[in-house]
């Protein structure tokens, strides 16, 4: 182990290095999940900071974390992957470095990071079973953490705490749902719901040319996304008896390039009906009608017909984030249409019921520290 260090170390910068490692807390506060029945909760603890940090670790002091259905799924007894224990929830922050251990090459203090979803998942090659920060990894909804530096990740400089916790997970979904950008000359996405991924798939869509059609059952929230673009076009699938025939019509005919299915199997089959006549793909990203779906032999044939493809999306690697984040600071993307509400760190446990609640449009944001 070694101690808190930077890359370097001479006579010149020892005595403010000292003041600094002074200055990191022995303990400091985090949230953890409750145990027994359900629904389950949130709870505030004490925890302790390592005082010495192995040669590629980095410790991070976190301002802000944003909130994913899959962490208020746990309390709730709803999500598949992982079980339920005392853990510390949540896997997406927004973060500065505190410190950085001997090895450390590719950070300084004080740089904006943020930190992969999944540690074992870093180029989408690798043989490791999948893991996520928040379920089987202690998560981040405390203030501060250390992590292998191969976890962490530079940030556009231009967005703020907030807007950088959208990224790890909504974002780098919604960046992989839409394969990265690299269909030829895409015109069109369906993004189902009014959650963190679709909000970012439409900012996406609209910084690269693609025209995004967005669902929802609420007018309210249609007629406030449609005030982000012209090229916005909405559905309400309550009121909208034939949403293939309304898909048709807003594409003049042609059907989408994408579709981001976030209620499940479920509706796979009407998916394939929103997609162009040949090679369309439909990203499952989400579970939020259930995971039951009654499959039929003749939903398989259209897929084959449309040459159309369906990919499971479990977030993304750490490459996929890297490009992602290329992507909005060359376009200079503003996420600040993503964030609904932003509740104080004491407030954590009312921020889950708001998002179980199903009120937001976009992320809901816990501001940890300044």
């Amino acid at each position: 182990m070694a101690e808190f260090t930077q890359n370097s170390l001479n006579s010149s910068i020892l005595p403010s290095l000292i003041q600094f490692v002074m200055a990191i807390p022995e303990t400091y506060k985090a949230f953890r999940r409750t145990t027994g029945e359900l629904p389950r909760t949130i709870s505030p603890s004490t925890e302790q900071l390592p005082r010495e940090l192995g040669p590629h670790d980095v410790l991070v002091k976190i301002h802000a974390v944003s909130l994913n259905f899959r962490d208020v799924a746990m309390l709730h007894g709803r999500y598949p992957a992982e079980a339920i224990d005392q853990g510390i929830p949540c896997s997406d922050a927004a973060a500065e470095v505190a410190a950085i251990g001997s090895a450390v090459k590719d950070f300084s203090i004080g740089d904006r990071v943020s930190v992969v979803f999944d540690p074992s998942n870093v180029t989408g090659c690798e043989d490791e079973p999948p893991s996520g920060l928040g379920g089987d990894v202690e998560g981040v909804l405390r203030e501060y953490a250390v992590f292998e530096d191969n976890y962490v990740v530079q940030v556009p400089q231009h967005l703020s705490w907030e807007e950088i916790t959208t990224l790890p997970c909504a974002g780098v979904t919604a960046w992989t749902a839409l394969d990265g950008l690299k269909a030829k000359k895409p015109r069109s996405a369906l993004l189902q719901g009014t959650g963190g991924v679709s909000m970012f798939c439409l900012l996406i869509c609209l910084a690269a040319g693609i025209r995004p059609i967005i669902t929802s059952s609420s007018d309210r929230k249609l007629q406030d996304i449609q005030k982000l673009g012209s090229d916005v076009r909405t559905i309400n699938y309550k009121t909208v008896s034939d949403q293939a025939a309304e898909v048709s019509r807003l594409t003049d005919g042609k059907g989408v390039d994408f579709v981001i299915n976030n209620t499940g199997p479920g509706s796979i089959p009407q998916d394939i009906s929103f997609l162009r006549r040949r090679g369309g793909v439909i990203s499952l990203v989400g579970f939020l009608a259930g995971l039951n779906g009654d499959w039929q032999p003749a939903a398989l044939m259209a897929l084959m017909a449309k040459f159309a493809k369906l990919q499971g999306i479990a977030v993304g690697s750490k490459e996929d984030f890297v490009d992602l984040n290329r992507f909005l600071a060359e376009k200079k993307v503003s996420l600040a249409p993503l964030i609904d509400r932003v509740f104080t760190f004491d407030e954590s446990p009312a921020a889950f019921d708001y998002l179980y609640s199903g009120s937001h449009v976009g992320k809901v944001i816990i501001k940890v520290q300044d």
